[in-house]
């Protein structure tokens, strides 16, 4: 058979039908397919598929995330052209069996006996030898000899002659009808697989994807589809204790509802971590409920271990809070008082703040996300702990500290579990929010234990914290009580001339009069009470902030940095006194000046600074919760499955005959001497090898052998050529294709 790259040639009278015809059947048009679909599904890996649109928004920008979304991007297997380019490939190929298999079919069956004396001795691989044993002998001989090198072959006399007729490995020629038809069969099973199904369904029957958010019970059936819809990929989300017997279908613009034949209960949700923190074992205990029989099969899902049930795969594919509850503690971030409110709310909930605070102003907080394990790297490299626990670094820095797949890090790792932490958003009244992320438990931070309450605006951005100092019981109290006692003015007054008394002698009542002045400005401006510092937007300033502002304004530039050192002493020293008439007030003893005291008032004065950046009304300490596990099932009905494992199969047994399988060809021609019988012996492959060289050398040792007999003079077993003038003669060296 000859190689060409041409399509088939129609008999239609129909110049277009016969140009279409030739064109999709031919090499060019399904090589061209091929590449288009390698490429389509290189993006459909590379970009991630089935996300939310504005996550393509945040990683894009607007105007390329319109573009992609326009040509199908971010939902390629399911796309329109994909589907599309998967049915001309299937057309093309399918044409092309059509064309060629009908040729290899009858090429393998074939023996290629029509050859004569003169065409077997211009083979390139031939050999001559006289024998003195009649015809009829050598011919047994060489049909047994054929056999035992496990050649077919049929014996054909002549014009005086006697043809054996053998071949071998004709099974290559099926190969390539088999990896063919295996192409066909796999984007067979792919557009079964495919959104194709669905997209005909809501095309047929007008079914229409869900844009609200609304109970599934209260769905109309224009958004769901039967349980006899052959396939589909959806999700279920189911807590501990609940049930579901629904999946949904995510769509571009919305989703579809997918009705089950049976219900799945979650029993039990169990997690195993690494030391990283990172999940070593998750599993769903589940029991599973016909609606028919009403039959309990109760089951294990683990990742990679999925149930199938009715036809339908029911695999585990994440985890989620299914709506722990929390009891926490407000405390007030503004104010002259610490007095605590208590405060609870469920996971995926929200609650107002003003139960909390009369401050809140119609503020409400809205649960998101609960952690009962937060296992962090407590080194930042430099043997000093950070601000939360881990190290902020871009994807750039991490991946240069990995050069090679076997490189280690270059900064230690410390990881620690530091316990729960609850996530949570404050949305004011006019629908802006601002999202916060707080510890249950103190972290080691540089050997200073302190409460990390994290911030932040925007989903995008990394969380800011806040780090409160713990007091000598693990709490926030010492802080909260030294933050109300800083905004009341009476305690800043009485805090100042308690300091510029312990500082001054008495002697020397003008100086203790002005360190006292100087010492209550410092907390005022420190306290955001000094309305003559504000912002450009008229916003009252505090902390760090206010008092570098009141130096720009007030100090020559040249004595700026001594007028700063020299504040910051006060503004320490009078903190100190400030505290101590904070713990009076709560009937506790006067805290000893040591060490660790003075690292609590520095902290104490860093965290107030801070807490004007806040920008809640309370912060939510949480003291207790009960967690609830959930489970996110991907439910899949693939019937396109098995038609792929045939495909494969198909691919494999096809190019395991085509590369492994190696199609031979030997002739005998014996005709009468005066002498015996003379025997012309030629072969052929259809590829030429090395392997076959050394073939061919030893069968014709054999046959010589066999025959007791030496090749003639006229054999030329390296010489001689194939020309195409001789009729009937085979090819020698033609590479059988289906195209």
């Amino acid at each position: 058979m000859s190689v060409t790259t041409s399509g088939l040639q129609s008999k239609s009278g129909n110049r277009v039908s016969r140009s279409v015809i030739e064109v999709m059947s031919s090499m060019r048009f399904a090589i061209s397919l091929l590449v288009i679909l390698s490429i389509a599904s290189i993006i459909g890996t590379v970009l991630t598929q089935d996300d939310p649109y504005p996550n393509y928004v945040n990683q894009f920008g607007p105007f390329w995330a319109d573009i992609f979304r326009s040509l199908s991007l971010y939902t390629v297997y399911s796309s329109w052209w994909f589907m599309l380019i998967l049915g001309f490939l299937m057309v093309s190929v399918s044409l092309c069996v059509i064309r060629n298999a009908p040729k290899m079919v009858a090429d393998a069956k074939s023996w290629k006996d029509k050859v004569r004396e003169a065409s077997l001795r211009a083979f390139h691989h031939k050999g001559e030898f006289v024998v003195e044993a009649p015809r009829a002998q050598t011919t047994v001989t060489l049909a047994r000899l054929s056999a035992k090198f496990g050649y077919k072959f049929v014996t054909r006399e002549s014009e005086g002659a006697t043809l054996i007729a053998a071949k071998r490995g004709a099974l290559t020629k099926f190969g390539y009808i088999s990896a063919h038809i295996a192409i066909v069969v796999i984007c067979l099973g792919g557009l079964l697989d495919s959104n194709l199904p669905i997209k005909l369904q809501m095309w047929m029957f007008d079914k229409s994807p869900i844009r609200s958010n609304t109970v599934i019970n209260d769905i109309t059936p224009d958004h769901r589809l039967s349980q006899s819809n052959p396939t589909f990929r959806g999700y279920a989300w189911v807590p501990e204790g609940q049930h579901v017997s629904t999946a949904i279908l995510n769509q571009p613009d919305g989703s579809l509802i997918q009705d089950l034949p049976f219900s799945i209960e979650l029993n039990k949700f169990i997690v195993d971590y690494y030391s990283t923190g990172m999940p070593k074992l998750f599993a769903s205990d589940i029991v599973v409920v016909d609606h028919k029989t009403g039959a309990r099969v109760p089951a294990r899902v683990e990742v990679n271990k999925p149930f199938t049930y009715d036809g339908v795969s029911i695999f585990q594919s994440s985890f989620q809070d299914g709506g722990s509850q929390m009891q926490m503690t407000a405390y007030p971030m503004s104010g002259a008082t610490a007095k605590t409110a208590p405060f609870g709310g469920t996971i995926g909930g929200n609650a107002p703040l003003s139960t909390a605070t009369p401050l809140a102003d119609g503020q409400t907080v809205e649960f998101t996300d609960f952690r009962a394990i937060n296992v962090e790297n407590t080194s930042n490299g430099n043997g000093q702990n950070d601000a939360r626990g881990v190290a902020h670094r871009t994807l750039k820095e991490a991946f240069d500290e990995r050069l090679g797949s076997g490189a280690k890090s270059s900064n230690p790792l410390d990881l620690h579990n530091v316990g729960p932490s609850v996530q949570y958003k404050v949305r004011d009244k006019d629908g802006q929010a601002r999202e916060y992320n707080n510890y249950m438990l103190p972290v080691d931070v540089a050997g200073e234990k302190m409460f990390l309450a994290g911030m932040r605006l925007n989903p995008d951005d990394p969380f800011r914290y806040l780090r409160i100092p713990a007091d000598s019981g693990g709490t926030v109290k010492e802080w909260m009580n030294l933050r109300a006692t800083l905004e009341d003015p009476a305690a800043r007054v009485a805090a100042a001339h308690s300091f510029a008394l312990r500082s001054v002698p008495g002697s020397n009542t003008e100086l203790q009069q002005h360190l006292e002045e100087s010492a209550l400005r410092v907390l005022t401006l420190f306290a955001g009470a000094d309305n003559s510092i504000k912002m450009p937007n008229g916003q009252t300033v505090g902390g760090f902030q206010a008092i570098a502002a009141f130096i720009d304004h007030s100090v020559p530039k040249g004595e700026q940095e001594k007028a700063a050192g020299l504040l910051l002493r006060m503004l320490e020293g009078s903190t100190w006194d400030l505290w101590q008439l904070s713990r009076q007030q709560l009937g506790e003893p006067v805290a000893p000046a040591n060490a660790d005291a003075s690292r609590f008032i520095q902290s104490s004065i860093n965290a107030i600074s801070d807490s004007f950046l806040y920008g809640s009304p309370v912060y939510l300490q949480l003291d207790s919760f009960k967690q609830v596990q959930a489970s996110v099932f991907q439910l899949t009905r693939a019937p396109g499955k098995k038609v792929v494992y045939l495909g494969s199969l198909l691919l494999v047994l096809g190019i395991f005959s085509m590369f492994y399988v190696r199609e031979r060809r030997l002739w005998f021609w014996l005709r009468d001497t005066d002498h015996g019988t003379n025997v012309v012996m030629a072969m052929s492959s259809a590829r030429k090898t090395l392997d076959f060289e050394k073939e061919f050398v030893q069968t014709r040792d054999a046959v010589g052998a066999a025959l007791g007999a030496r090749l003639t003079d006229a054999s030329d077993a390296a010489g001689g050529t194939n020309p195409t003038g001789h009729a009937g003669a085979p090819p020698t060296s033609s590479q059988d294709s289906t195209r």
